[in-house]
């Protein structure tokens, strides 16, 4: 069982992956496969199970506004993304990969999202903490807070899923391309590295699986909560200059 699951592994990883998740998650996602895909659970259903765990712990934040109550529900966050794992794993593993089985990934990372910022605000909302100004702030402007960071996290999916479409990028994406395992890159220039190394550092923040148990060991959620908003802002900013230049200036179509 240990070989079959470190191989699983490295024939299922994801090229460009999180260091998190080559190092760590995806680990013990390939021992998890194993077990998994020898009964009929699906990819799909794996999924599911994935987005209930997730809901859970975000009940317990918002039900347990202590220090322990935090790690109780952070523990629980990660168990739930092991699962986000193991469902993308599984369908390389056994050949199920499909576009549907992609979009309903996303969707149900989009709806984790949203549960994620509004339980860390309804949790911040019930104990305070500091806000922007590092100040201590009270629990009507953490609900304020909240319902900005809703807003945020909603429209950067939002905008995701418009400029991933094929009647807006001119292409469609295979099956294979929603499902890259790992290989080889081409060398890149010196400037292409520090930019990657850039997008990196972002991608890194804006994967809270990584690092959000390092906030929950601090005491620090409410630190967590806004830099997790702070990078959504961004990356909406920047979707939205790219789409004004397009559409206020090159593309005149309607």
């Amino acid at each position: 069982m240990l070989k079959q699951g470190f191989e699983i592994y490295k024939a299922t990883r994801k090229k460009n992956d999180q260091l998190f998740n080559r190092y760590f998650m995806r680990v013990l996602a390939g021992y998890a496969v194993a077990i998994v895909s020898k009964t009929p659970a699906t990819p799909n259903q794996i999924t599911i199970l994935n987005l209930g765990l997730f809901a859970a712990a975000a009940a317990l934040f918002v039900a347990l506004p202590t220090y322990t109550g935090g790690l109780i529900a952070v523990g629980l966050l990660e168990f739930s993304y092991l699962f986000d794992c193991v469902d993308g794993m599984l369908a390389r593993h056994k050949k199920l990969a499909s576009k549907s089985g992609h979009l309903f990934d996303f969707f149900t990372d989009e709806v984790k999202a949203l549960l994620l910022v509004g339980s860390l605000g309804l949790r911040l909302y019930r104990t305070g903490g500091y806000g922007l100004d590092l100040t201590e702030w009270s629990g009507e402007r953490f609900l304020l807070a909240t319902i900005a960071g809703v807003f945020v996290l909603a429209s950067a999916t939002s905008l995701t899923n418009f400029v991933r479409r094929p009647e807006l990028s001119g292409k469609e994406q295979s099956v294979e391309a929603y499902y890259e395992t790992v290989g080889t890159n081409a060398p890149k220039s010196l400037v292409r590295r520090v930019a990657g190394l850039g997008f990196t550092f972002l991608r890194f923040l804006n994967h809270y699986p990584s690092h959000i148990y390092l906030f929950a060991l601090a005491g620090r959620l409410d630190a967590f909560f806004f830099v997790y908003i702070a990078i959504n802002l961004l990356y909406l900013g920047q979707g939205w200059l790219g789409l004004l230049v397009r559409f206020g200036v090159r593309d005149g179509r309607a």
